[in-house]
């Protein structure tokens, strides 16, 4: 910018390098006060100046990352957090899903009573212990689950008609048509079994499959050994967990085992053992 007087105008030059003034004498034929254009050599007459951060070497940049004491403090704390959240959050699925379990077998149950009204309380079909039939009509009925027979009805097939998911249901007929077996497999290991006698199961019934296991029927979680586990006889519904199993087809309704420790069982009465 250039400064002027009645009779001089300053030089932007000689400012800027702090010199001695020079003086412009004004043109008789403009007298009066103006400000001239800045055309000096860095002058802006044609464009505007351009302005620049000045750097100080001296000053520490505010711009600067993490150190590495930051970052291994804040993976710490992190690791500490996964490490209080990751159980609870596998507990928590655990528990969900042995509920959708125990939920499936109570919703199979109720479908299943309707048959044994239908078919003339018996849990045959057509007068012929069917498992494989019954699962069918099951299927028909229920379709938000999948229903295997534990044995195809000659009992020489057992593993296709496991319950290796929460939604798939095995099930198994007594040799007389009044005991109905049905195993659910939860994810965390766990096999849940409903067991519904119409009577209580004696002589040959009460001995061969399902109900050929020996395990003690106690309402106290117990060590299941290797091997067939026994159901309850009596008449009634009755309900079992297997516990710590991970072995999927060993939750056969017509073949109901463990593969032993650390695998726990236990039976109740009044509903699915907590």
């Amino acid at each position: 910018m250039s400064y002027s007087t009645g009779t001089t105008a300053l030089d932007p030059d000689r400012r800027e390098t702090g010199g001695p003034l020079r003086t412009q004498p004004l043109s008789p034929v403009d007298r009066t006060d103006r400000v001239l254009p800045w055309s000096g050599p860095r002058g802006w007459k044609n464009s505007p100046p351009t302005l620049r951060a000045k750097r100080d070497d001296g000053l520490e940049s505010i711009d600067e990352g993490f150190s590495m004491v930051e970052l291994m403090v804040a993976l710490l704390v992190l690791s500490i957090l996964l490490a209080i959240a990751i159980p609870t959050f596998l507990g928590t699925t655990a528990t969900a899903d042995d509920r959708s379990a125990q939920a499936n077998l109570s919703t199979a149950l109720t479908d299943a009573k309707v048959q044994f009204q239908n078919n003339g309380q018996t849990y045959f079909v057509n007068g012929l212990p069917d498992p494989a039939g019954l699962s069918t009509a099951l299927n028909a009925a229920q379709l938000s689950l999948l229903f295997k027979a534990g044995s195809t009805g000659t009992g020489t097939s057992t593993t296709q008609g496991s319950s290796g998911i929460l939604s798939t249901i095995s099930v198994a007929v007594s040799a007389d048509g009044n005991g109905l077996v049905m195993a659910a497999y939860s994810v965390p290991g766990n096999c849940f079994y409903v067991i519904d006698n119409a009577q209580t199961l004696t002589g040959t019934t009460a001995s061969v499959a399902p109900y050929t296991g020996t395990t003690a029927v106690t309402t106290t979680a117990t060590a299941a050994p290797a091997g067939t586990i026994g159901l309850p006889t009596a008449a009634g519904t009755s309900y079992a967990e297997v516990k710590g199993d991970v072995t999927k087809t060993d939750c056969n309704a017509n073949s109901p085992t463990t593969s032993g420790s650390p695998a726990t069982i236990k039976y109740q009465k009044s509903g699915f053992p907590s």
